[in-house]
């Protein structure tokens, strides 16, 4: 009994949950940073793809494609920055929150199990206990108290 003690003690503390918790927000960041990707023109940082408002208009079925399909570009593209640098990362991660139930509730509404629970799974963890010893915001934290 005190072996199995010792070990939750060690997995339990700070810096494997550190660790951890940067795995979560680098898993969050790329899932929505490799989706930006796919809706800017080849070779430009975010120059939205003819392709994208096709999409938002046709597939999704989103009002006003040009404006919709441009906030989400630039949300899948800044949000994940932030999340990954652990810098305003509550904020980061209820902004991909959001966006993955837009998805979930309008775009593709049969895709819970498969993927969306993991992406609320990833978000909600970030939300709540922020982004760890490893992060910018515990940085600032430390030094401006």
């Amino acid at each position: 009994m005190k072996l199995i003690n010792k070990l939750i003690d060690m997995v339990s503390g700070s810096v494997p949950e550190a660790i951890i918790l940067l795995f979560t927000r680098v898993a969050l960041a790329g899932i929505f940073w490799r989706s930006a990707r796919t809706k800017v023109e080849d070779g430009t940082w975010l120059q939205m793809s003819d392709t994208t408002v096709f999409l938002f208009r046709e597939e999704y079925g989103m009002p006003f494609p040009e404006i919709t399909g441009l906030l989400a570009t630039y949300a899948e593209h800044f949000l994940p920055i932030l999340v990954v640098l652990g810098l305003f990362t509550r904020v980061g991660a209820a902004g991909l929150l959001v966006m993955t139930l837009v998805i979930q509730f309008f775009v593709y509404p049969d895709a819970w199990w498969q993927t969306h629970i993991v992406w609320v799974a990833l978000a909600g963890i970030l939300v709540v206990r922020g982004g760890g010893m490893f992060s910018v915001d515990r940085l600032i934290g430390h030094k401006f108290g």
